[in-house]
């Protein structure tokens, strides 16, 4: 005994030798009682429901847009407008670039990373591509194009806005339509195409035929980053640049 004590086992011993690193097991009894226990419900807090909240942040949105009745009154509402949850992860608001009152309104479907850093759609790969395919036929932002976005906060990971975001952005970018008055709408990438032409159809069928937003008349178009995947579909975005260039010459 003396040596135990003197080494530190001053604790009394057992019978049997313990396994001190096994987990402790419970008694027969205990165990049955744990095993009949029906498991405690675990309460979850109350959220309103995703479909509420879309529809209170798009009925603000419409009131917003609504009450503007210039561009620079639209974009200080947006600036304001809380109601969509990319606005928080955005560095700007990317409201528009170009010439206001141009006859051919380019809308594109949400700003890039560098978009998001300068605060204005397509400027980026995308968007010096998008320049030099204007200028083919004679188009710039400089002199006789407006470009917006439908969704003007940048999506994290540069994703395509889901249907969500587009429909609590959409007051803003009819409302940006309406005021602006362009003769012509090129609607560039598939969210932007379904948002206006309020179709699921693909961009690819939707594109090379007019269509219609309240009466403007309105040209689909394969958006640049797909050219830049797919550079045999440049023939396409040839085909409908042509189709753009002739139908401005009719309403010159």
């Amino acid at each position: 005994m003396r040596q135990h004590v003197e080494a530190g086992c001053n604790e009394v011993l057992a019978e049997a030798p313990v396994n001190h690193y096994q987990a402790p097991t419970a008694p027969p009894s205990q165990a049955k009682t744990q095993a009949s226990a029906p498991a405690p419900a675990i309460a979850h807090p109350s959220e309103p429901s995703n479909a509420k909240s879309q529809e209170s942040a798009t009925q603000d949105a419409t009131k917003l847009a609504a009450n503007a009745q210039t561009l620079d009154e639209l974009k200080t509402a947006l600036e304001g407008f809380d109601g969509c949850a990319l606005k928080k992860t955005a560095k700007n608001t990317v409201f528009s670039d170009g010439i206001a009152d141009a006859d051919v309104m380019i809308v594109g479907e949400a700003p890039g990373q560098d978009e998001d850093r300068q605060g204005k759609p397509f400027v980026g790969r995308s968007g010096q591509l998008l320049d030099k395919m204007l200028a083919t036929i004679f188009l710039s932002r400089e002199e006789n194009v407006y470009i917006a976005n439908v969704v003007p906060w940048r999506p994290v990971g540069n994703r395509a806005p889901n249907s969500e975001e587009i429909a609590i952005c959409r007051p803003f970018i009819e409302r940006q339509i309406e005021l602006a008055q362009p003769k012509i709408l090129l609607l560039v990438g598939g969210s932007s195409a379904k948002a206006l032409l309020n179709t699921e159809i693909g961009i690819t069928r939707l594109r090379g035929k007019w269509h219609e937003h309240k009466t403007i008349p309105a040209l689909p178009i394969l958006h640049p980053a797909y050219i830049l995947r797919k550079p045999e579909a440049k023939a396409d975005i040839w085909a409908d640049l042509c189709a753009l260039k002739a139908r401005l010459k009719e309403i010159a």
